[in-house]
């Protein structure tokens, strides 16, 4: 069957920066306006892992958090395979994947926390790596997505108490507490939480070292991957 130009679009190589968490935003986004419709069964694993250049690993880690935010279903058996839920969620339309005040909470995030890492990069001392990574075994543990919050919330601001700056602290507080209002709306699927951890502790190491450059590098991949969930998983707002 032939695709439209804007179908076709969604199956196109995923960036290897973020390719777990832009697959999810592709798919995720494509089942909310419409573009595959109810019911639509997906590719083989196979062939959309090579459709959007990604491992099948990886297509398989999208796919399950897809099917725990209740976007995708999964069918066994002849005939089986991976379909769009019957009702999917929609979303206001392709054009406005996050609103204005949800793009500015994130570019704040992004100056802020960027920031954070070159100076705790330059200033951290142990104690500080000790406390963060207190937090990164805290939500490994987390026995639902509250409790690894609470955990997430201070690894930040950890972060920001590393680079001994009360004032920063201070902002990094404001906009952990703006992230908790955007993030509630969507769905915390276990194999995401884990991906966002494994980040945590790779940012830990990076401000042992003292590396900047790769800290800043893999906080902007940690902060990109938040973006494209909630444009994947972002429901539509409320009718007025």
């Amino acid at each position: 069957m032939k695709r439209s130009a804007a179908v076709a679009a969604v199956f196109e190589p995923v960036s290897p920066l973020t390719t777990f968490e832009e697959t999810v935003a592709r798919l995720g986004t494509a089942i909310r306006v419409g573009l595959l419709a109810p019911s639509t069964q997906l590719p083989s694993e196979r062939d959309l892992a090579a459709q959007l250049g990604i491992s099948r690993s990886t297509l398989r880690q999208a796919i399950t958090t897809l099917v725990q935010s209740g976007l995708l279903e999964s069918q066994r058996g002849r005939g089986g395979g991976t379909f769009v839920v019957t009702e999917p969620p929609l979303s206001a339309g392709p054009g406005v994947p996050l609103d204005h005040e949800a793009r500015n909470v994130l570019d704040h995030r992004v100056a802020i926390e960027t920031g954070c890492a070159v100076l705790a990069a330059e200033r951290r001392r142990p104690e500080d790596l000790d406390a963060m990574m207190t937090y990164v075994d805290r939500m490994a543990g987390a026995l639902d997505f509250d409790e690894y919050r609470r955990g997430d919330i201070r690894f930040h601001i950890g972060l920001a108490e590393a680079t001994r700056s009360a004032f920063l602290v201070g902002v990094m507080t404001e906009v952990q507490g703006q992230m908790s209002e955007l993030i509630v709306h969507i769905a915390h699927p276990e194999l995401l939480l884990t991906h966002s951890n494994a980040q945590h502790r790779r940012l830990v190491t990076l401000l042992e070292r003292r590396d900047g450059a790769a800290a800043v590098a893999l906080l902007r991949e940690h902060l990109e991957g938040t973006e494209h969930i909630l444009e994947g998983l972002m429901p539509p707002p409320a009718a007025t």
